[in-house]
C-alpha cells in the first residue's frame, strides 16, 4: 500500500476562495501538513483551520530562519535546502506508511509556493497531485476592481528581491505587472517604480481578501509597516510600450519633460554599446544614453540599457532592422531625442547601416544622424587571445539572409588567397547550421590545415571562454551563435607563453632586383 501526496492551494486568505475538491481532499487527509515562520504561526492552516478532521496528524514545518542570518556553513541557501529535505524526508515516512498527506499551500502551490520544493524532492517516490488556488495577483485585482491587462497586453511577475536596475527595466519593458516579494523590499521597489515611470500608476495591496485588507497608492504607502504578505499591481494600459510587430509603429505618447512633437527634427543617435561587459561601454555612449529619451533596437540589447525615469524604451525581434530604424526615425523627425542600439559597433552589422538605409525616404530627409563607435566583438576576442589581428584583416557574416551564400564562397576563397586574417560573424545558427562547415571547406582548400584559429564564446559575459586551435582541427559542432571565429593569416603565430599574433610585415613576395627574397616591407609605417 503506498500514499499519496497533495499540494493544496487555498487561495490568498479568504476561506471562502478554497476550492471545493481543496476541502474534500482536507476534510479525508491522513497527515496534514503546512509551513510557518520561525515564530511557528501557519497562515495556511489558519486558512483551512474549520476544515481539518477530527484526529488528523499534523506537521508543522518551521523554517529555521526566514530573513534573519545563519550559522549554516552555506549560508541561507544551505539552511534552507537542509530544511526542505528534512521536511520530505518526514512526509516520506507517512507515504511509506500508506498514508494521503495534504500539504496546505496560500495561494497557488506552483506560484511562488514552498510546496513546489517538497514536490521536486518526492512527487518522483510517490503518486502527487497539485491542486491548484487562487494566487494574490487574483485576488488583489479583484479587490481593487482594477483590470490588469487588456488585448494584447503583457503581463509580468516580478520577484521584488530583484536589483533595482533590473526591476526598473522589467517594468519599463512590460504593460500590466504584479510585484511580490515585498516586506523590506519596498523601498528599492518604489524606487524601481519611480525609474521606470510607472509610480503614479501603481497600486499597493495589503493582505487582499481579509478582514485586514488595505488598498493604498503605492507612493503613499508607509514603507515601515509594509509585511512579506503584500503586493504591488501596475495596470496595463493597451499601449505597447515598446515596437509593435508589423509595421513596427511607436504608440506610447511622449514622456513629461521630453521635447514636444512639432519642434523640428532632432539629431538620430546609432551607438555601438560593446560585446557584454558595462566597462566596455564608451563613455561618450554612457552620456548620450543619459541624455536621450527614448531607446530603439533588438531585445536582448536594449535590455542591456539601464532604465531611469523618463526613459521609453523600444524592443523588438530580429530581422526587423528596416522597420525599426524607420520608427526611429519617426521620433527623431517629430523632436524626440532617441538612440538606436546595437551591440558591438553599431556601424559592423549592426544598426547604422539600416538606418542610412531607412533614411534614404524623403520623410526623413531633415533628420541628422550620427554614429558612436563601440568596441566590436572581433577587437573583444582577438584582444582575449593577443593580437591576431594586428596586421591587415577582413570580416565576413556567414549569414545568408541579405546575400546569396555564393557571394560569400566568393568573398571567403579571395580572402583566404590574399593570405589576410579572418573575423567570421555569425558563424551558425539553427536554420543554417551547415554554413560553418561549408565555409571551413572553401578556406582548408586555399589555406594549410596548421593555421591558427581562435574561437571565443561569450567574450566579456559569463560563461566565457576562449580557445586555440587549427583549420584542420575546428570541428563545426563546437560553434554556435555566441561565437566569434578568428582564423590567422600564414604568418599569425603562437608564443611560448600560449599568446597568438599576427606580425606586422610580411615578405615581399616579388623582390626588387638586387633585393633578397628574405626582403620585408613594413605594412604600417610603424
Amino acid at each position: 500500500m503506498t500514499g499519496r501526496l497533495y499540494g493544496v492551494g487555498l487561495g490568498p486568505g479568504d476561506p471562502e476562495l478554497i476550492t471545493r475538491k481543496a476541502a474534500r481532499l482536507i476534510g479525508s487527509a491522513d497527515v496534514v501538513a503546512y509551513h510557518s515562520g520561525t515564530h511557528g504561526r501557519s497562515i495556511a492552516r489558519s486558512i483551512a483551520a474549520e476544515l481539518l478532521p477530527a484526529g488528523v496528524l499534523e506537521e508543522a514545518l518551521v523554517y529555521p530562519v526566514t530573513t534573519g542570518s545563519t550559522t549554516h556553513p552555506r549560508g541561507y541557501r544551505g539552511a534552507v535546502d537542509d530544511f526542505y529535505d528534512a521536511s520530505a524526508d518526514r512526509l516520506a515516512v507517512h507515504l511509506a506508511a500508506g498514508r494521503t498527506v495534504v500539504v496546505l499551500c496560500e495561494g497557488d502551490p506552483m506560484f511562488y509556493g514552498s510546496f513546489m520544493y517538497l514536490h521536486d524532492r518526492l512527487a518522483l517516490r510517490w503518486p502527487t497531485e497539485v491542486v491548484p488556488g487562487v494566487t494574490s495577483v487574483s485576488a488583489a485585482t479583484a479587490a481593487a476592481a482594477m483590470p490588469l491587462v487588456r488585448q494584447q497586453d503583457v503581463l509580468t511577475v516580478l520577484p521584488g528581491t530583484l536589483p533595482v536596475p533590473e526591476l526598473a527595466r522589467r517594468l519599463a519593458d512590460t504593460q500590466g505587472a504584479a510585484i511580490m516579494k515585498l516586506g523590506r523590499t519596498f523601498p528599492a521597489v518604489r524606487e524601481a517604480l519611480r525609474q521606470a515611470g510607472r509610480l503614479e500608476e501603481a497600486l499597493y495591496v495589503e493582505r487582499a481578501s481579509t478582514a485586514g485588507q488595505t488598498l493604498v497608492p503605492v507612493k503613499d504607502v508607509d514603507a515601515a509597516t509594509v509585511p512579506y504578505f503584500s503586493i504591488v499591481i501596475v495596470p496595463g494600459d493597451g499601449i505597447d510600450r515598446g515596437v509593435e510587430r508589423g509595421d513596427e509603429q511607436l504608440t506610447r505618447p511622449a514622456p513629461a519633460g521630453g521635447r514636444a512633437p512639432g519642434v523640428g527634427p532632432a539629431e538620430l543617435l546609432v551607438l555601438g554599446l560593446g560585446p557584454g561587459p558595462d566597462g566596455w561601454v564608451s563613455p561618450e555612449v554612457s552620456a548620450a544614453l543619459a541624455e536621450v529619451d527614448h531607446v530603439v533596437g533588438y531585445a536582448p540589447y536594449v535590455n542591456r540599457v539601464a532604465q531611469r525615469e523618463g526613459l521609453q524604451r523600444h524592443a523588438s525581434g530580429n530581422t526587423v532592422e528596416l522597420d525599426r530604424a524607420a520608427a526611429a526615425l519617426r521620433l527623431a523627425a517629430a523632436g524626440e531625442r532617441v538612440a538606436v542600439v546595437s551591440g558591438g559597433d553599431a556601424g559592423v552589422f549592426g544598426m547604422a547601416a539600416a538606418v542610412f538605409e531607412a533614411a534614404q525616404a524623403p520623410e526623413f530627409a531633415g533628420v541628422p544622424i550620427r554614429v558612436l563607435p563601440g568596441i566590436t566583438a572581433a577587437q573583444a576576442v582577438a584582444a582575449r587571445a593577443g593580437a591576431p589581428l594586428g596586421a591587415d584583416y577582413a570580416v565576413v557574416s556567414l549569414s545568408d539572409r541579405l546575400k546569396p551564400w555564393s557571394v560569400i564562397e566568393d568573398r571567403l576563397r579571395h580572402i583566404a588567397r590574399a593570405d589576410l586574417a579572418l573575423a567570421v560573424y555569425n558563424p551558425s545558427s539553427r536554420s543554417r547550421g551547415h554554413r560553418l562547415a561549408d565555409a571551413l571547406a572553401v578556406l582548408r582548400s586555399e589555406r594549410d590545415p596548421d593555421t591558427v584559429v581562435i574561437v571565443g564564446q561569450d567574450v566579456g559575459r559569463a560563461g566565457e571562454s576562449v580557445r586555440c586551435t587549427t583549420l584542420g582541427e575546428l570541428d563545426p559542432a563546437t560553434v554556435d551563435m555566441r561565437c566569434l571565429v578568428l582564423i590567422g593569416a600564414r604568418g599569425t603565430r603562437i608564443s611560448p607563453t600560449g599568446r597568438v599574433w599576427t606580425p606586422r610585415s610580411v615578405p615581399d613576395p616579388d623582390p626588387r632586383p638586387g633585393e633578397g627574397s628574405g626582403a620585408v616591407v613594413d605594412t604600417h609605417g610603424a
